[in-house]
């Protein structure tokens, strides 16, 4: 498993100060109005966290993805919305460095790196879910150009973003349909409408919209990679980055219940004695921080085959899975814990509920990931 070296052990370190120092004390602010958190955003920038997967050449940091992740939980201990604010704008970032041509990269990268260009990723279409087959959104080659036509949904940081990774079909014709498919990168401009942002449950602060694409053009250079038909290979290898950070949000998130909880059965008594010490509480605790760490492990162990340059689907979709789980139920438990208290917006652990179920439904539902790995895992053990 990828060790961290001094450098990268510092920054995960300047995280954790960050999230102590400045988020926790002021998210209930930004979370109770569904705010931006641009003060946090400015400072997130100035501290390098939008270029932790772009290489050094183009003024990024370039760590390690098990340092990306550790990071991603830091920032989600503290409030999950940060860690969603470098989401998407990471797997481009590292699809970008991975596969993009040498005019892509030195055209995006710099900028993207110190966050004054933020990047998002488009992929969920109204009416398709995980279904992203039947994708109806059409990129068609006119002269030097591409002209895109269809909406996509769910888009995080849509209203912030100034680079879009946008799937589409290049090729209505392909058999089968993926082998059309092609990542175009737009920048927005006339053509493209970018909704209100849709009211959530949780993830508050960093906004979701729909963008709606009426034959908006872009040049034929914005292909990433430069080859179309090559767009769902390249994606589905982005998306297994996307998991992990996924699955670090949901390590993060299950932390910050945990500690939560933890405190308060030190601290609140009942029948004479601190609640911890009353067996029903005290298994709660011991299931909680061994699940917490078992998807911390899972986590780094995909991250590791990333930083290893093998296939990282299975690992990837399993970080994600029990990750996710492990983060709402442990966020149920440390409400448990709370007792009363836990349902009441005075105390965190009613946010961390609310802000679980977004890991277990997004970068593709948890129902997905298990269809994922199970057909891995039979294609890695055939007989």
């Amino acid at each position: 498993m990828t060790v961290l070296d001094e450098q990268e052990r510092e920054l995960v370190a300047l995280t954790a100060e960050f999230v102590d120092r400045r988020v926790r004390p002021r998210v209930a602010e930004f979370e109770a109005e569904d705010r931006y958190p641009d003060d946090f955003i400015e400072e997130m920038k100035q501290l390098g966290f939008f270029g932790l997967l772009v290489p050094e050449e183009h003024g990024g940091t370039g760590v390690s993805t098990a340092c990306f992740a550790r990071v991603t939980e830091e920032l989600a201990r503290g409030w999950m919305s940060l860690a969603g604010a470098i989401g998407g704008h990471s797997v481009i970032s590292y699809l970008l460095a991975t596969v993009g041509t040498e005019e892509q990269r030195a055209a995006y990268l710099p900028r993207m790196a110190d966050g004054g260009l933020r990047a998002t990723m488009a992929l969920t279409e109204p009416g398709g879910g995980s279904d992203l087959q039947a994708m109806r959104t059409v990129g068609t080659r006119v002269g030097d150009e591409y002209e895109i036509r269809g909406s996509k949904t769910w888009i995080s940081n849509a209203q912030h973003s100034g680079l879009i990774g946008l799937l589409c079909r290049t090729d209505r014709d392909a058999v089968p349909a993926h082998t059309g498919m092609s990542v175009l990168l737009v920048e927005p401009g006339p053509g493209l409408t970018v909704s209100e942002k849709i009211p959530k449950l949780g993830y508050r602060g960093i906004e979701a919209c729909e963008l709606t694409f009426d034959a908006m053009r872009v040049p034929a250079g914005a292909v990433l990679g430069g080859e179309p038909g090559r767009g769902w290979v390249q994606m589905m290898r982005g998306l297994e980055v996307g998991r992990v950070q996924v699955a670090a949000r949901a390590v993060g998130v299950a932390q910050a219940a945990l500690a939560s909880a933890t405190r308060y059965a030190q601290e609140r008594e009942s029948f004479g004695t601190p609640i911890w010490k009353h067996q029903s509480v005290g298994n709660l605790l011991a299931d909680m921080a061994t699940k917490v760490q078992a998807a911390r492990l899972l986590t780094l162990d995909a991250a590791d085959k990333l930083d290893r340059g093998v296939r990282a689907d299975m690992e990837a979709g399993m970080a994600k899975l029990f990750a996710s789980e492990t983060a709402m139920q442990v966020a149920l438990d440390a409400m448990r814990v709370h007792g009363g208290y836990g349902y009441s917006k005075e105390f965190d652990v009613e946010r961390y509920f609310r802000d679980a179920p977004l890991m277990i439904l997004g970068e593709g539902t948890n129902e997905i990931q298990r269809n994922v790995i199970a057909a891995q895992w039979i294609a890695r053990h055939a007989i």
